[in-house]
């Protein structure tokens, strides 16, 4: 049976013919054509599956429809993080300039394929990082930025980005979508502007804790009482956090403040008179006060809790270079006024500081610490003590406070031995470094003033030979060996805090200027190496430091001279008679045999990676390269174990070990990072915060431990 559809209308099969031949002409089909009335057939409207009768092709579709849809509106909102924006060093301003230039809106411009790259806004951009590249895999060096793209403020600087900016696709480290932060900005504002109410829903939250029954819980009729030990990174950043939220701090340091302790070590370079109180290792700012002010860590510079403590930083007194710049740094002339300014906003807040006071022991109450024991640190005489009583103690003491570490054992605190590594500090011209990295842009450096950095370098081989003599013939044993804390335009000082020890680190100051570049080149040692020089026990590894320490103070021949030896000379084991390089270390330097300094299996595995370390930097191994001896303290030699989730110890209650002294940190960033969560930590248990943790910062990821 045919089937005519009603509406088929005979008009259609009329035409319109050209006049070109008037003669032709067709009869008028509207007229003859006569159609009956037909049956009109009508498909039933197909109804719409909803819900579970959508088939799952249908399903699909609708949620790609969905996501393409939601993709395409987010592309217009937020940020978009644009990566490896690689600019020449001849073009790019500089490394002291941290704005957008012409040549990194052409490198914008090419990510975004955007015809013409001046007509793109500055003020759209901002650069989140930037770092210097001289690998010799590159085709010639170049500055590399990551720059953040605010698509809003785009659009309305420059409509015709919308649709270049339609076809762009994320691409995981070439351009991503960048999520909105939670809290951003310095701590203190990042405490003030958290909501402190109808948050008791999420009071549990904080590192995943659900039951505070055994936590102390201080009455509310008055403030609760805390006694930071140690003002290095950890104690500064935890006391920071505490007398925000209302506590009643007292931080308590057995150095000096900063201006006392600079004419403290001026009289050690200068007469040298050795405060054993007030030096290199001790005092205001802890150990990386007088060193390079490196802020690089191995937590990760877009970890939001280190970003806290840089825009903190910032806050204090740092430039706000050190927020983009991909190796930030301070030097000692910068990090002494921010701590005369941290300093100051702590005492406005109400906090004690207590400078010269050593703390010689804890008050314990069954198996809670209830306050302290102190004394005068520029005295030895009994009367000076106290006895002063606190709700809780944060002990950031720095990684020389052995006499703690001893104190803390005879209260029965779990101390663990905990690898490290020793070795001893390189010293180059630092305008052979500039060659050998750079090679025909040395002369940029111009000693900290021109466009490109001052050259460093960071090595690091893996040492696992047989031939290796091992310790107690335990059989091959793979060390790391690696430079570490590397100076450029620094020197080598002392951080020895007894006279008959002597051990050496480098610092350098912000313009990283002198004629010299030093690193430690060191190697991991563990409870074998210990027990092959019958040091046994928690503090097994402090005296292995010892050892050395005293070791190399006889090399000098004492009176702080450092022993040394030329790199040749240390490869080919023989003495270095001819005339020594000279060295940056003011306190004197005297012909040694260090390759005698450590154990065989030691020495061995420091002079095979110093030849792999020449393979990778050609013309490391130089007559000009100075050996110093000895660097032991790169990080601390125990760790006090403490619970992961509250950060207390696992020993007694009320006490918080944090920081480099306490085996979590190492540097100047992951120390205050470790301080921090253990302020937010106690201000929860005491009930000054209810908040989660998390929320603000992002998950603690200080239980293990960091170094540079």
């Amino acid at each position: 049976m045919s089937i005519i559809s009603h509406n088929f209308k005979a008009s259609s099969l009329h035409h319109s013919f050209s006049n070109s031949n008037p003669k032709l002409s067709l009869p008028n089909f509207t007229q003859s054509l006569n159609f009956p009335n037909l049956l009109q057939v009508k498909c039933a409207k197909r109804t719409k599956r909803t819900g579970k009768l959508r088939y799952p092709s249908e399903k699909k579709k609708q949620k790609l429809q969905q996501h393409n849809e939601t993709d395409l509106k987010n592309k217009f909102e937020g940020v978009w993080r644009l990566f490896k924006l690689g600019i020449s060093a001849h073009e790019d301003p500089g490394k002291d300039f941290w704005g957008v230039s012409e040549p990194l809106l052409q490198e914008i411009a090419k990510v975004l394929e955007f015809p013409v790259a001046s007509m793109l806004p500055p003020e759209a951009f901002k650069v989140v990082r930037k770092s210097f590249d001289a690998r010799k895999l590159q085709k010639e060096p170049k500055f590399v930025y990551t720059v953040d793209m605010d698509v809003d403020k785009l659009l309305s600087l420059e409509p015709h980005t919308w649709e270049f900016i339609s076809e762009l696709e994320p691409r995981v480290g070439v351009r991503e979508r960048v999520p909105h932060g939670r809290f951003s900005g310095d701590l203190i504002s990042i405490i003030r502007n958290y909501p402190k109410k109808n948050e008791t829903a999420a009071s549990t939250d904080v590192f995943g804790r659900n039951d505070f029954s055994e936590s102390y819980k201080f009455p509310n009729t008055r403030k609760p009482k805390v006694a930071v030990i140690g003002s290095g990174p950890s104690g500064l950043f935890a006391s920071l956090v505490l007398a925000e939220f209302g506590a009643d701090v007292t931080l308590i340091e057995r150095g000096q403040a900063v201006e006392q302790r600079g004419r403290d070590i001026g009289a050690l370079v200068v007469r040298r008179m050795l405060q054993l109180e007030s030096n290199f290792c001790f005092g205001e700012g802890g150990a990386g006060t007088w060193s390079d002010g490196k802020l690089v860590t191995r937590i990760g510079k877009n970890n939001s809790s280190v970003m806290a403590v840089l825009e903190t930083l910032v806050h204090f007194g740092a430039p706000s270079s050190i927020l983009v710049d991909g190796k930030p740094h301070l030097g000692t002339d910068r990090l002494i006024p921010l701590l005369r300014n941290f300093r100051k906003h702590l005492q406005e807040l109400g906090v004690t500081i207590r400078f010269g006071t050593r703390v010689d022991d804890l008050i314990v109450d069954g198996e809670r610490v209830v306050g302290v024991k102190v004394s005068d640190s520029s005295c030895s005489s009994e009367s000076s003590s106290q006895n002063l009583g606190y709700d809780a103690v944060i002990l950031a003491v720095g990684h020389s406070a052995r006499d703690t570490y001893q104190m803390l054992l005879s209260h029965n605190v779990d101390v663990v031995q905990k690898d490290f590594s020793v070795g001893l500090r390189i010293e180059h011209p630092q305008e052979l470094i500039n060659s050998i990295q750079y090679s025909g842009l040395a002369n940029e450096v111009q000693s900290g003033r021109g466009k490109i950095p001052v050259a460093d370098y960071k090595v690091a081989e893996y040492v696992n030979r047989k031939d290796v003599v091992t310790p107690l013939n335990s059989g091959p044993i793979g060390r790391s060996c690696y430079s570490f804390c590397m100076c450029p335009g620094g020197q080598v000082v002392l951080t020895s805090t007894n006279p008959s020890e002597l051990c050496i680190n480098g610092m350098s100051f912000s313009r990283r200027s002198s004629r010299w570049a030093n690193a430690a080149l060191v190697i991991t040692v563990s409870s074998k190496d210990f027990e092959a020089l019958n040091f046994h026990g928690p503090l097994a590894g402090l005296e292995f430091q010892r050892a050395f320490e005293r070791r190399a103070a006889t090399m000098g021949g004492g009176n702080f001279v450092v022993p040394v030896q030329t790199v040749t000379d240390f490869l080919d084991g023989k003495m270095s008679e001819a005339k020594i390089p000279t060295s940056s270390y003011r306190l004197g330097v005297k012909a040694a045999n260090l390759h005698d300094l450590f154990p065989a299996h030691l020495t061995e595995a420091l002079r095979h990676s110093i030849l792999l370390f020449d393979n990778e930097l050609p013309g490391f191994v130089s007559k000009s390269a100075l050996l110093h001896g000895v660097e032991t303290r790169t990080s601390s030699p125990v760790q006090i174990t403490r619970r992961s989730d509250t950060l207390e110890s696992t020993s007694l209650k009320g006490l918080y070990p944090v920081g480099e002294g306490a085996g979590y940190a190492g540097g100047i960033t992951s120390a205050a990072v470790d301080g921090m969560y253990a302020g937010f930590a106690l201000a929860q248990n005491l009930g000054l915060y209810n908040g989660s943790m998390d929320s603000i910062l992002g998950k603690a990821q200080t239980t293990g431990f960091f170094k540079y």
